[in-house]
């Protein structure tokens, strides 16, 4: 039988399918579901199992299978779907998906990367509920400036009280957040490391925590790549084309995006760098990227060698 299965999930259940084997079987999403899974693929040589995505439904099923020591692969819908074009496979249903996941297994194979502790999914949740609750601040603010007019008094006053809801709430949170990584020694270290580097504030030093766990573990090269930095080659026969960054995580990349801004005005070394770059000929636009790059790259070696920024100054200037 073999080893390579796809799961297609949804709020209600999954249905799991392996490569190269006729039909497919429906579980309840629920522990009891992952429960029955487990006794079924128990014995049986895995090679690895592939799940989407799907904005936290698969969340629990690839713990019980992580915590049960299965090879597990949670990737990007658009992948798979790119994948299930390229192969012919247009027609869409939860059966269907599941057997593409299982081909992209066998075919693609994945990479399976540890699955992330209780405490890091919790810190996730705080930080993505954080970036709702600013969302939300934006959207009631400019309703607030729009509400003009005598007629627009009362609704000035509601708009005006859930603003001060929103603004009440997303303090508590941040209060949450300092409470849960000042119970963590080892992520109040990095969290005093990170802020350490002028043009790196709280709020992007969670984020870094938060969502590039891989930080100050992996190469320079591996973190820029992690994090959508890495530039991509666009060459075809004599042609050679324009490099240019994508993928990764969006959100660390717009952190980092506005955290080097910042950098670039009042962190001497990162303006420095700009500059420098700028008297090189290059764009302003790739001349920031370029900073954001350097940046992460000095963040994840401080983070590796638990040098706080100071100390590396003289170092990333020369």
């Amino acid at each position: 039988m073999s080893g390579f299965v796809g799961i297609d999930v949804s709020k209600a259940d999954f249905v799991v399918a392996r490569e190269g084997v006729a039909g497919s079987k429906i579980y309840p999403n629920s522990e009891r579901g992952c429960r029955e899974l487990l006794k079924d693929l128990a014995g049986s040589a895995l090679e690895i199992v592939v799940l989407e995505a799907t904005g936290g439904y698969e969340r629990e099923l690839s713990a019980t299978l992580g915590g049960a020591g299965l090879p597990v692969a949670v990737v990007n819908p658009r992948q798979v779907r790119d994948f299930a074009k390229a192969t012919g496979q247009l027609a869409k249903t939860d059966q269907l998906d599941a057997h593409v996941l299982a081909d992209f297994a066998a075919r693609v194979r994945p990479e399976t990367r540890p699955l992330a502790s209780e405490e890091q999914e919790g810190l996730r949740e705080l930080l993505t509920r954080q970036q709702q609750l600013i969302q939300m601040l934006q959207a009631e603010r400019s309703r607030l400036l729009q509400a003009t007019g005598r007629g627009q008094q009362g609704l000035r006053k509601r708009i005006k009280k859930h603003i001060s809801f929103l603004e009440l709430e997303l303090k508590l949170l941040d209060s949450d957040m300092d409470d849960m990584l000042k119970r963590s020694p080892i992520w109040r270290e990095k969290d005093d490391l990170l802020q350490s580097v002028p043009g790196i504030g709280d709020r992007t030093a969670h984020i870094l925590l938060g969502f590039l766990p891989e930080l100050g573990t992996v190469s320079a090269g591996e973190i820029a790549r992690l994090a959508g930095l890495a530039p991509l080659n666009r060459d075809s026969g004599t042609m050679r084309g324009k490099r240019r960054i994508g993928g990764g995580r969006p959100r660390v990349r717009a952190v980092l995006y506005m955290a080097t801004l910042v950098a670039t005005r009042y962190n001497p070394a990162v303006k420095a760098w700009y500059q420098r770059l700028l008297a090189a000929g290059k764009p302003k636009k790739v001349a920031l990227v370029a900073c954001m790059r350097k940046l992460l790259v000095v963040l994840n070696a401080m983070l590796k060698t638990k040098t706080p920024w100071q100390a590396q100054v003289a170092l990333v200037t020369t």
